[in-house]
């Protein structure tokens, strides 16, 4: 099941401006223990660009808990099942006739000297060319095959220079682990496998024969239905015992390799479900999650050990350890430097020899505490023995000290080492040598005496040392740096012998195993490793090169991206960190209002360039509006009929009449107050009449509420639901172009066929409804009454994300499992009739229409997409 956690503040993200202010990070827990971090800069909740590093680990986790909290909600459990429900009804409707092409597969270019904005962007800190985030990585003798968190899976056999997409066919684009077995088959485990709430469920194992050469098909199955709805850490081949086991967050699972591909997976491993031990002080849904797992070598395949533990603590949270090949299970009591009474989330590896086995280990007490980092260590058993002794061999202090950017004297206080290793984290041993170890964190850090140094060969960028210069001809750092949050690691074979590949937020990065490497090279330079992880699409008319358009993109961990015909091919990124919603002027895309996190709006109208002139050391500026409770990703937009009008969205309803002369947050107005805890969800405005849809809590449960505001009877009112209307998060709000009075309403989450525990039957069905106010106001609430419609038609019940009406009259809906389309005709008799558009079954966040007639659509995974309208 998958289970929203309760975050109930936001921090700020991490970018260049951070290491102007240090500011320290005040801790709130709240059940299953999730912490979160006080905001900073000018006003609460948003304003501010100079921000506290420390807070780049809670703006993680504020991202990844709203993200399933649109999908969870109202009681924060969807059944396993729900997903391959949901793809089974999408692949019963007809095909669109619509022909969609990827505008982003060329090369992003993090590092472009033009567009060093002093404050806004993160250029010249050396990640170089980039995509979205590699999860999961393997390597044959020929060939090196990425696996996206939301993005299926590319190979390349040409060392980085051409990519080919290889599991589009599959039901889901998520992709949590991959393996390659001693026949040569690649087995791949779905449902991206962080132990982070953004983790999106998958739909089992798959097996390709040839990976070389073929494709995967959904017939490349492995088992039954055991394992869909659950995300996967780990993938590991027993070549020994020929079998195959799953670290899956319901347990270590097992299966045949030669055996019939429909049996089921077995469960080896649940110590809660097995009744092991008690297990009541954590929720269900948190317990017997399974993190990693290891063969010891030269056991004959009878030694393995395992990492079961939540991140924020459980009684359950230990390693385990089976001296007969999974049979049996014990709890081990590890001797030494490891507290077995803090055990959080854990990557384990043998040597190649069995001779040492290492360990990264997160701890839930540090992360409870909001402390600097949340790594307790990494640790070796120099005796290969589970239960140690272990003595520690780095801690955050130790790998601060190894040249690393975190260092607090370079990056400020509160981000230390280890801050996300909740969330991120590797080991690797060198497969000829049992004392070079690799570890990742945010960074990448190397020892080749077993522990004894350590050096940063992958620093977090080369902001704060002194070889750093905004100019890149006095630039004298070494090419030791890459994207930072590193989530996988292999090694090369055949072709590829003697590499090391990392694959982190930022894609996929390769270097010698050698000791005297000194760089990295991006294997997402050419662009074609298209896994970018955008959460909206902007789109303007380019004044300077008629008939041609800029595209505009927010991502995930990755900026935001510019598509400029003047650039010949190559995207830049004005804005570093992560990047919201975006607003661009329709008649020239080089005026643009980009949205950090939580409402902090930045505004350009050069396109962002900052090389270094006078006239543009200034380019972008914050123009935020001080408002206490945005969402991490707070809708904005124009108003479709009078562009010269704003609206954004956090508790509060603004406007801003200035617009593209705004200089600052005082341009923009509070229109309206949807209520003290309640957040926008999403918003819109068409002939100034605006429909805003809220949370408050948003956190699913007991105390979840969802509600619509508008000022259709000319008064801001909130509007009266009736019986039916679904209980979950609104996601989308689309006024009807014909009426002023009616919206049509996008509801997130699955209905209730899928929605487990109390409350359950307030979720309701449909995922489209219209709104329509009927000038009345009830005199007990003084709500605007309404009536409700549901209009799904034969919608699938998938969570819906952004409802797009165009000019002409063609219904878009973007949704988790891609793109479907009606008409505005069909959608008027109240029962649409949809069909399915051929983009990749990966989340689509936003549809667009733009000033060019052509449609835009913005995916998480997979980039951006465009058709003729």
């Amino acid at each position: 099941m998958m289970l929203a956690p309760k975050v109930p503040t936001r921090g700020r993200g991490l970018r260049r401006g951070a290491l102007c202010v240090v500011a320290g990070a005040a801790l709130a827990i709240t059940p299953l223990a999730l912490p979160s971090y006080a905001s900073n800069g000018a006003g609460s909740g948003g304003g501010g660009r100079f921000v506290d590093a420390g807070d780049q680990a809670a703006e993680l986790m504020d991202s990844q808990a709203e993200f399933a909290q649109a999908r969870s909600a109202p009681t924060g459990l969807v059944a396993p099942g729900a997903y391959a429900a949901a793809y089974s009804q999408l692949s019963s409707l007809p095909a669109a006739p619509s022909s969609w092409s990827s505008i982003t597969n060329v090369p992003y270019n993090s590092d472009d000297p033009r567009y060093r904005d002093p404050s806004a962007s993160n250029s010249s800190g050396g990640a170089g060319y980039v995509s979205g985030r590699v999860q999961a990585l393997a390597v044959d003798g020929h060939c090196v095959f990425a696996g996206g968190a939301a993005g299926g899976i590319e190979r390349s056999c040409d060392n980085g220079t051409t990519w080919t997409p290889i599991a589009d066919a599959l039901p889901t684009q998520s992709i949590g682990s991959m393996s390659i077995a001693p026949d040569g088959a690649l087995w791949v485990a779905t449902g991206d496998g962080t132990t982070g709430s953004a983790t999106y469920v998958g739909a089992g194992v798959f097996r390709l024969g040839s990976p070389d050469t073929s494709t995967f098909t959904a017939a490349s199955k492995v088992g039954g239905t055991e394992l869909d709805s659950q995300v996967i850490r780990r993938i590991l081949i027993d070549a020994d015992n020929g079998r195959v086991f799953v670290a899956a967050s319901r347990g270590l699972y097992v299966h045949s390799l030669a055996g019939a591909t429909t049996t089921a997976w077995s469960r080896s491993l649940a110590p809660c479900a097995q009744g092991m031990l008690s297990c009541t002080d954590v929720n269900a849904n948190y317990r017997d999650i399974a993190n990693d797992v290891a063969v010891q070598p030269g056991t004959g395949g009878q030694v393995v050990l395992a990492n079961v533990a939540w991140r924020s603590g459980a009684a359950y949270n230990g390693f385990y350890l089976s001296r007969d090949g999974g049979a049996t299970w014990a709890k081990v009591n590890p001797l030494g430097a490891i507290n077995p009474k803090d055990v959080g989330n854990a990557t384990i590896q043998y040597s190649a020899d069995g001779s040492r086995l290492y360990v990264v280990l997160e701890s839930p007490s540090a992360l409870i505490a909001g402390a600097a980092s949340a790594l307790a260590g990494v640790y070796v058993s120099d005796t290969g023995a589970a239960a140690g002794p272990y003595n520690q061999i780095a801690n955050p202090s130790t790998l601060a000290q190894s040249g690393s950017a975190e260092r607090k004297q370079r990056i400020g206080k509160g981000y230390a080492p280890g801050v996300q290793s909740w969330y991120n984290q590797f080991i690797g041993v060198d497969p000829a040598n049992a004392k070079h170890v690799y570890v990742g964190l945010e960074e990448v850090y190397e020892s080749w005496d077993g522990g004894a140094s350590w050096k940063t060969i992958g620093r977090y960028w080369d902001f704060g040392f002194s070889c750093w210069s905004n100019v890149d001809a006095n630039n004298t750092c070494d090419g030791n740096v890459l994207h930072s949050d590193q989530h996988t690691i292999a090694f090369g074979s055949g072709t590829s012998a003697g590499q090391v590949y990392v694959g982190n937020d930022g894609g996929l990065y390769q270097r010698a195993v050698s000791p005297t490497a000194s760089s990295w090279r991006s294997l997402s330079r050419s662009g074609q490793l298209n896994l970018l992880q955008y959460y909206s699409v902007g789109v303007g008319k380019d004044v300077a090169h008629p008939g041609q358009v800029q595209v505009w993109g927010g991502l995930q961990d990755n900026g935001v991206s510019l598509l400029d015909p003047a650039n010949n091919g190559t995207m830049v990124s004005p804005y570093g960190g992560d990047g919201g919603q975006q607003l661009v002027d329709p008649d020239n895309g080089c005026r643009t209002v980009g949205e950090y996190v939580d409402l902090t709006l930045q505004m350009t109208t050069n396109c962002g360039v900052a090389d270094g002139s006078p006239a543009s050391d200034s380019s972008i500026v914050t123009i935020a509006p001080a408002d206490p409770l945005p969402r991490f990703i707070a809708p904005f937009s124009a108003d479709q009929t009078d562009s010269g009008t704003w609206v954004a969205g956090g508790e509060y309803v603004w406007t801003n009449t200035k617009t593209w002369a705004s200089t600052s947050g005082a341009d923009w107005t509070k229109a309206a107050d949807t209520g003290a805890g309640h957040s926008i969800t999403a918003l819109a405005s068409r002939n100034h009449v605006v429909w805003a849809g809220w949370c408050g809590s948003c956190n699913p449960g007991s105390s979840f509420a969802r509600g619509l505001m508008t000022n259709a009877n000319g008064s801001y009112q909130q509007v009266a639901t009736t019986a039916g209307v679904p209980r979950r998060m609104v996601t989308g709000v689309t006024p009807d172009p014909a009426d002023p009075r009616s919206s049509y309403v996008v509801f997130g989450g699955y209905s209730r066929n899928w929605v487990d525990g109390p409350g359950s039957d307030l979720a309701g069905s449909g995922h489209l409804w219209k709104v329509t106010v009927t000038g009345g106001t009830d005199s007990a609430t003084g709500q605007a009454l309404a009536t409700w419609t549901d209009v799904s038609g034969n919608l699938p019940d998938v969570p819906g994300d952004n409802l797009l009406i165009t000019s002409r009259g063609r219904v878009v809906l973007a949704t988790d499992l891609g793109v479907v389309e009606t008409t505005l005709a069909s959608l008027r008799t109240g029962a649409p009739q949809w069909s399915r558009d051929a983009i990749p079954v990966t989340i689509a966040t936003q549809a667009l229409e733009g000033p060019d007639g052509k449609l835009y659509v913005a995916t998480y995974g997979r980039g951006i997409y465009r058709t003729a309208s």
